[in-house]
């Protein structure tokens, strides 16, 4: 399985799910929930994880939580690792508990966290589980709206700072917020995430993209890392060969052809389309110029050349 990329730094805000292996229960009764709640308090106490909201389904769960220490994986693994051992101990199996790794999307979260806690505060709701999120016992709601008394490691100040100063009047407005989608059909605030990782302004995701992700190489263990890289075009490459090679001679195409097929991600009939030629002329016009690459080092040079000034 490709292993995620995870961008983390002091202060990151994460939208965290994770499922039950072969979409199986993880929380088969209260005892359960209750254990891995525990296991939230001791996150907060022992790593500095800020938790804002939560919501316990059967085979899956969401958090909205914050890493002042930009110590995300330290988290998961106590949260998760932990929450496995008792899970296994305590039924006498071994094995994954849940499946794969958790996705962690990086939360723009003055943009996103009034909605994103009202997404996860009505998932009972969706499921047809209970008809009003005050009615399930295993989410943050019931804190959010003054039904119970708040726990320690709970941080409800943030989202509740949004409808207001007075935490009465916070509470009613939140409640009133949230309760206006139930019954009408709303699209996921997690639709708008970009490369499986990121959800925010345009502006906060060129500058995760710029501080945390430029330099990184995609590859199949962080594919990821294709979606949120600046894409290279055909134009991209004919003006860098056009520096270097010169331009309207047919090496300068047929090099042009060979770099938009290796850096593009266009697909051959694309790229034939934008040279006048077909897929399969797109197709020898690669494999002879790596043949000619291996016997000539000048060209082999310029080539090199030509990629670093792309990237």
């Amino acid at each position: 399985m490709a292993r995620p990329l995870r961008i983390t730094f002091p202060g990151a805000f994460y939208h965290i799910t994770s499922r039950g292996n072969e979409r199986k229960a993880v929380f088969k009764n209260e005892r359960d929930r209750e254990k891995f709640l525990e296991y939230l308090e001791s996150a907060t106490e022992r790593y500095n994880a800020v938790i804002h909201v939560f919501c316990l389904m059967d085979n899956h769960y969401h958090i909205l939580l914050e890493t002042p220490s930009g110590n995300l994986p330290q988290i998961m693994r106590h949260i998760n690792g932990a929450y496995t051992t008792y899970f296994n101990v305590k039924r006498d199996r071994n094995g994954h508990l849940f499946q794969g790794r958790y996705k962690a999307i990086v939360v723009e979260k003055d943009e996103y966290a009034k909605e994103l806690s009202r997404y996860i505060h009505l998932n009972p709701v969706r499921a047809k589980m209970v008809g009003a999120p005050e009615e399930y016992n295993w989410s943050s709601h019931k804190y959010y709206i003054g039904k119970e008394k708040t726990p320690e490691w709970l941080q409800t100040d943030f989202v509740l700072g949004y409808f207001g100063r007075k935490v009465s009047e916070s509470r009613k407005r939140y409640k009133a917020f949230v309760s206006l989608l139930i019954g009408q059909k709303y699209e996921s605030p997690l639709k708008e995430t970009v490369g499986s990782l990121l959800l925010g302004s345009q502006r906060f995701i060129d500058h995760i993209k710029e501080k945390y992700v430029s330099g990184l190489k995609a590859n199949r263990d962080l594919p990821s890392i294709r979606e949120l890289a600046p894409q290279i075009t055909i134009q991209d490459v004919c003006s860098a060969v056009e520096r270097l090679v010169g331009a309207r001679s047919r090496l300068s195409r047929n090099v042009c052809i060979y770099l938009c097929r290796k850096l593009t991600g266009e697909k051959l009939k694309s790229i034939g389309l934008y040279f006048g030629v077909s897929d399969a002329a797109v197709s020898q016009t690669c494999k002879r110029l790596d043949k000619r690459l291996v016997a000539d080092r000048r060209l082999r040079k310029q080539v090199t050349d030509i990629i670093k000034i792309i990237r």
